[in-house]
């Protein structure tokens, strides 16, 4: 067998979330491989609104495993309150949901950090969702991070202290003003709901799983046009957003890949700073707004609104190789 790939064509909120729970029910597997709590998948539930920021989509299909894989960086305070209200909902969430050893966690202070950072670039702000996603993969690729699998260790607040006095020098550089205990005991909650969680090597469990005969489906966050390498950048998110993303996020080799659907609305939006060559700064932008209810799931920003670019659609399917619209 091989996985699916859905994703994004656009700069997100293409709408992949409600794709997903349309399409789920054949899959026996739903794989998050990008991003972190600056995703936001809205479905609709029993007749209730529910917005997904770290949990796959496939979550309120029972027969579904749900595996947040390697590429994705988790705030266990985010994870937390998702867990909580999934569980108010009679969602049985750690029986169909696993987190890879080797996904990284977002810290309180690399929160502060993202506002540090943002706050000290005045009118040239790139956009941030603020969620400290941008420091927790700039730790990961300088070698710096906590993974999920630090969590079980017994030198694990060592760690911990360790990475955090780091992030206080450089939040004195910023002459950044802070206060850490609030978020530090709302952290520390969130790390003990993780411990009740089955952590495993997701690019095993994922390879077997298609060896098995499994259906696969790999879900992306965001949208091709923020990929850090062929997006719109610096306006750009911190991870790897197109098909490649599935292959480096969850463990798969490019051999592993089946179908490619791509997600678009037919006009574009976009949250943030960064170009928008369709955008419309007039009433029938306005009007775009109103109708598609075009407010950020997870930052509540308004978002920008203008006309379908079909150059950049055409981009965004040669880069992902999509099978599928």
């Amino acid at each position: 067998m091989k996985a699916d790939v859905l994703l994004g064509l656009q700069w997100g909120d293409e709408g992949k979330g409600k794709i997903v729970d349309v399409i789920a029910p054949k899959y026996d597997v739903v794989a998050r491989f990008q991003g972190g709590p600056n995703a936001g998948h809205t479905l609709e539930f029993n007749g209730l609104k529910h917005v997904l920021h770290i949990i796959p989509s496939g979550i309120f299909h029972e027969h579904i495993v749900n595996i947040v894989g390697n590429g994705v960086v988790i705030d266990p305070i985010v994870f937390k309150e998702e867990i909580d209200a999934l569980e108010k909902l009679g969602v049985n969430c750690i029986q169909h949901l696993f987190i890879s050893k080797r996904a990284h966690l977002i810290l309180p202070t690399h929160r502060l950090l993202d506002a540090a950072s943002e706050s000290s670039k005045g009118k040239e702000k790139i956009g941030s969702t603020l969620r400290g996603i941008g420091p927790a993969y700039m730790d990961k690729t300088g070698r710096n991070g906590l993974r999920i699998g630090d969590v079980f260790q017994s030198d694990f607040r060592k760690k911990y202290d360790f990475l955090v006095s780091k992030h206080k020098q450089l939040l004195e550089l910023y002459d950044y003003k802070f206060e850490l205990k609030d978020l530090e005991d709302k952290w520390f909650a969130g790390i003990e709901t993780i411990l009740k969680f089955q952590a495993i090597d997701s690019e095993i469990y994922v390879n077997d799983a298609l060896n098995n005969n499994k259906t696969v489906l790999a879900e992306g966050a965001q949208g091709s046009l923020l990929d850090i390498d062929f997006g719109s950048y610096p306006f750009v998110t911190s991870s790897n957003t197109i098909c490649a993303g599935a292959c480096t996020g969850l463990g798969l080799p490019p051999t592993k890949i089946g179908d490619v659907m791509g997600i678009f609305k037919a006009y574009c939006t976009r949250v943030g700073s960064g170009p928008f060559p369709t955008e419309l700064n007039d009433a029938t932008g306005e009007e775009i707004r109103k109708a598609g209810n075009e407010f950020g799931s997870t930052t509540g920003r308004p978002r920008r609104c203008g006309w379908m670019d079909i150059p950049a659609l055409r981009y965004a399917v040669m880069l992902n190789g999509v099978t599928k619209l």
